[in-house]
């Protein structure tokens, strides 16, 4: 089981590496939309609208969820 690890890991080195050289970028608003998508996912668990779901998630840009306004 480790020797499979690390073989995944060595194939996978140069893009785990890479992703150390961007000091300026940052997934905080993908990780928070995606919390978004995941809240909404359970809030609507068990509606059969799906296209309902589809068109709150295509305009969960516009929401905005502040503790300070």
């Amino acid at each position: 089981m480790l020797k499979k690890f690390a073989h995944t890991l060595e194939r996978h080195f140069e893009g785990k590496l890479a992703s150390f050289d961007f000091d300026s970028l940052s997934t905080g608003l993908l990780e928070g939309t995606k919390n978004k998508i995941k809240t909404m996912q359970r809030k609507a668990y068990g509606f059969k609208d799906m296209e309902f779901l589809k068109l709150k998630l295509m305009a969960l840009h516009e929401t905005k969820y502040t503790l300070v306004e």
